[in-house]
């Protein structure tokens, strides 16, 4: 990842030892330090490992990501080219870790109308590529004063850098289960956005106004672009810690329960993506608020040896608990998928079947 200015960053310490991630992965090649893949060449590389014959004839591609390789062709179409597959329906979703969940109900309500026979969605991130020192350089250099008193970027952008990384990850979906081995069904995909209620959190391509709004890229002059950086990624973590819980646990927990979409007590799996360890116990103890005990003993996370690899985590959980020979027929899981864009949020229902 590099070094930003003249000495190491005083954040990195602490925030790894609060985040509890002890391994992660960076498409960097460690000799060159340049990228090893796109963001589309991984998300390309999980659908292949869906299978050659399973991918030949589907009728629907769709793909979340974060941080896409470029603003225009959208993701999924630069996914497409990559696999080559034939003509079909291709579908881009936007956001940032609610991405993959948002591609994963539209494969889902596709087959269900009956739109589509078959589908893959996936969740991708290459946050490696825009996080690493050098993207940094115009800023650091313009900004000598400053750094006789503060030598780091600011907290908001430095925070992200030892939190995020790479992965991806893919699902197929089809009519009917598996003829052999276990297939997950999907129960129910429920998600709200409070945005309507708080302000920007998690920002890139724009600077965030001290009014709460956002001033996008477009608004400033070239030069301001690298100096200030504005495309780097930010975090307002105050805002995140005082209101990630209540918006993406609390409330949207009471509404399900409220509705009586699922009951506490039949669930097997719990699988949270939070990105921090940090939130753990939190996430625990916004769930109790909302009625919904579910124990930590049924809790599964790969975040200290996969890392926080945003619109993907939930993917990389899933697919790691599928294939571990763990999950029983009859077994209901429930996935987690919270955004601190502007607080939207996701429950995934899930069972083996």
């Amino acid at each position: 990842m590099g070094q930003v200015g003249p000495r190491p960053s005083r954040a990195r310490r602490i925030i790894l030892k609060s985040n509890k991630i002890v391994k992660r992965y960076y498409a960097i090649d460690p000799l060159t330090k340049e990228s090893t893949h796109t963001n589309a060449q991984m998300a390309a590389e999980a659908v292949r490992s869906l299978g050659e014959d399973e991918i030949a004839d589907l009728d629907l591609l769709v793909c979340g990501t974060t941080m896409p390789d470029q603003l225009m062709p959208n993701h999924a179409l630069m996914v497409h080219g990559e696999l080559a597959l034939s003509p079909l329906e291709v579908v881009s979703t936007a956001g940032i870790c609610l991405s993959g969940a948002t591609a994963l109900k539209y494969a889902y309500t596709s087959i269900k109308s009956g739109e589509a026979r078959k589908a893959v969605s996936t969740g991708s991130e290459n946050a490696s590529a825009s996080m690493r020192a050098r993207h940094f350089k115009e800023e650091i250099d313009g900004k000598v004063d400053a750094l006789e008193k503060n030598l780091e970027i600011a907290f908001e952008k430095d925070f992200l850098r030892w939190m995020l990384s790479d992965g991806a990850g893919a699902f197929l979906l089809t009519e009917r289960p598996n003829e052999d081995g276990i297939s997950l069904k999907i129960e129910k995909i429920f998600s709200r956005s409070y945005a309507n209620e708080l302000e920007a959190c998690m920002y890139s391509g724009c600077e965030k106004l001290e009014d709460g709004s956002l001033k996008g890229w477009r608004e400033y002059e070239q030069d301001e672009l690298l100096r200030e950086s504005i495309f780097s990624v930010k975090q307002d973590v105050k805002l995140l810690n005082e209101s990630i819980i209540e918006y993406t646990v609390t409330k949207p927990l009471q509404e399900m329960l409220e509705k009586e979409l699922f009951s506490p007590s039949e669930i097997d799996w719990f699988l949270p993506h939070y990105s921090s360890g940090f939130f753990r116990d939190k996430v625990y103890e916004g769930m109790k608020k909302a009625g919904c005990d579910i124990p930590q003993e049924k809790w599964f996370t790969n975040l200290p040896y996969k890392g926080n690899t945003g619109s993907a985590s939930f993917y990389i959980m899933v697919e790691e608990l599928f294939n571990s020979g763990k999950f029983q027929k009859g077994e209901k899981i429930l996935c987690y998928v919270p955004e601190s864009g502007r607080f939207s949020t996701a429950f995934i229902l899930l069972e083996v079947v």
